[in-house]
């Protein structure tokens, strides 16, 4: 949408439909936030914690039936049906509208609609791009104000005729005779409907994480990468991360993982190395861009982290855990005895006393997690340590590596180096994990995730796939394409890479072959390092070689594998993808194994 006109007729419309009882148009400061605290402390949703411990931090507990994202639910609304492609859900947008106006209707009554202005990117930045949210939760104005630049100056910018993406979402609980207000309302009927020509967004009766929180995944990934396939950029669910060496040179790295694959511990890392350290612009999107300079640029959209708490602990992710000291809100983790914080995975022994995310007395002996496997913690950004300052700045980043990486205990390197932009493009389309416990289906079971964008990209990703292709041009620099795999196991099931802190010493091998100052063996399958700095690890021989072993017969099956996957894509997965995964397969089979 175009223009504050466009702006007060949208907000018109929204209250004609919607019914509130009162409407508030967000101005982003401080004592607004507050009064969002403490609205949620006197409905029930929130609970202040020990601030001696967690200062200015709040505590929510959801419905059970509100959780995680809904992407059963979750549809791209494109006027042709062909442009969702066949792994979003798709539907007709006209009967989409119909079906809103009647989840809509009056659905704010009794409740308070607020406007949220809002800029995901730095302001000032032209790679900045303006949004619009109107909720009923005042839990969502909370989580914006940390997530996004929200408040007058975006609203400034719209009222200026800065073009915005329109996004509703209500709770779809309004308050009369049958509903009475709960601490956490929602709706057993859920939707989340983006329409990518329109770059409107409309989401119903969640009001937990991505479902809610519309600047996230809706507008940043889903419509963002709409507009940037229009507009010839990229919008990718990427972290951005500094790497230094001991001379003071910083490479910068975007890389992309499936969930449970240790993306916010990798860019809030501390290194082990001496000299070297690691800076973090961003845990989870990055917005890139080809500069007139032809290097690639990235800017984070975000302001804060959105970061899962089971697993962060001291000992993995020390920079996380100083972020969540003070200005957090924290969702569906377990509350201890004296109102703090609790989740599997950050001590090695729970606190006694201890409620489980329902409210629930909960022990060692307790069936069910005391935090739920998908509950979050909401964080200002610049509380990171480790925060880069190169954040705000309004150009970004120049991207010198990307890397992907997945969770799969046998097969995968634990890193290589692209022959080329194509078969980097085609180790980001082959993308691949192993679901884990927390996922839906069978554990170890490998789940296709290209590009780590399966439930995110707004169109066909063979469209999407070519877009990336379309990307290598003459005059730019491309940036090195590499694939990394932390979790190779050995026969007795353990892991054979120590990861964590030690992933730095992958990241100075793709760091130096970007220089061109370490060497590596040219295989079938990309190259592999000729040796990584092991000085201080204690790693034999025959561990590494493991790590490294080329299985040409699972290879081959997982090329096969991958062939029926792409045939989903038909005519639109590129011919060049499928021209290099064929040569990989004839080197494999005739084992022509290189050097």
């Amino acid at each position: 949408m175009r223009a504050s006109t466009h702006l007060h007729q949208f907000i018109k419309d929204i209250v004609d439909l919607c019914c509130p009882d009162n409407v508030h148009v967000c101005s982003g400061s401080d004592d607004e936030y507050d009064q969002m605290c403490k609205i949620m402390e006197h409905n029930g949703t929130a609970i202040r914690l020990n601030q001696l411990k967690r200062q200015n931090c709040l505590y929510v507990r959801t419905d059970p039936s509100d959780v995680a994202r809904v992407e059963e639910v979750t549809y791209i609304c494109s006027q042709n049906k062909d442009d969702a492609g066949p792994t979003n859900n798709w539907r007709d947008p006209i009967e989409m509208r119909e079906k809103i106006l009647s989840l809509f209707s009056r659905s704010m009554h009794g409740r308070t609609m607020y406007v949220i202005p809002y800029v995901m990117g730095p302001i000032g930045s032209p790679m900045s791009k303006c949004g619009i949210e109107i909720t009923d939760s005042p839990y969502v104005v909370a989580n914006m104000k940390i997530m996004s630049r929200m408040g007058r100056e975006a609203l400034s910018l719209i009222e200026k005729g800065e073009e915005f993406v329109a996004g509703v979402h209500s709770v779809g609980m309004p308050i009369n005779n049958v509903n009475e207000e709960v601490p956490w309302p929602c709706n057993k009927e859920k939707l989340i409907a983006h329409f990518p020509e329109s770059r409107q967004i409309w989401s119903f009766g969640s009001g937990y994480g991505g479902n809610a929180l519309l600047g996230k995944k809706c507008f940043a990934l889903r419509i963002a990468s709409a507009i940037g396939r229009d507009d010839g950029w990229l919008a990718e669910h990427m972290l951005i991360m500094g790497v230094t060496n001991p001379n003071g040179v910083t490479k910068y790295f975007v890389a992309a993982f499936p969930s449970a694959c240790g993306k916010t511990n990798l860019a809030m890392m501390l290194s082990t190395l001496p000299g070297w350290s690691i800076s973090c612009i961003g845990d989870d999107i990055a917005w890139m861009y080809f500069g007139d300079d032809g290097r690639l640029y990235a800017i984070n959209p975000e302001n804060g982290f959105f970061g899962v708490a089971p697993g962060t602990s001291v000992e993995n992710n020390p920079n996380a855990m100083k972020c969540i000291e003070k200005n957090t809100i924290f969702t569906n983790v377990a509350l201890t005895e004296d109102f703090d914080v609790w989740w599997e995975g950050m001590t090695k022994v729970p606190p006694q006393g201890l409620r489980d995310w329902k409210g629930n007395a909960w022990d060692s002996n307790s069936k069910s997690t005391a935090a739920h496997p998908n509950s979050r913690f909401t964080t200002p950004i610049r509380q990171c340590p480790s925060f880069d300052k190169m954040g705000d700045d309004l150009r970004g980043v120049p991207i010198d590596g990307i890397i992907f990486g997945g969770r799969r205990s046998t097969l995968i390197p634990l890193v290589l180096e692209s022959f080329d932009w194509v078969h980097g493009v085609l180790l980001g389309a082959s993308q691949s994990s192993e679901k884990t416990a927390a996922a839906v289906g069978v554990v170890g079971e490998v789940r296709h995730d290209p590009f780590a964008m399966l439930p995110f990209c707004g169109y066909n990703m063979g469209d999407y796939f070519q877009h990336w292709l379309d990307q290598e041009k003459d005059g730019r620099k491309m940036p090195k394409i590499f694939s990394v795999n932390w979790f190779r196991k050995d026969d007795n099931g353990s892991f054979i890479w120590p990861g964590f802190k030690e992933n730095v010493r992958v990241l100075k091998w793709i760091f130096e072959r970007i220089d061109e100052t370490v060497s590596a063996n040219k295989t079938p399958i990309g190259y592999l390092p000729k040796e990584l700095d092991r000085v201080g690890l204690n790693i034999s021989d025959d561990k590494l070689n493991q790590l490294f072993d080329i299985d040409i017969d699972g290879f081959l099956k997982n090329i096969e594998d991958l062939y029926n996957y792409f045939n989903i894509f038909g005519d639109k997965f590129p011919k060049v993808l499928h021209q290099k995964l064929n040569i990989i397969y004839f080197n494999l089979k005739n084992n022509n194994l290189f050097s």
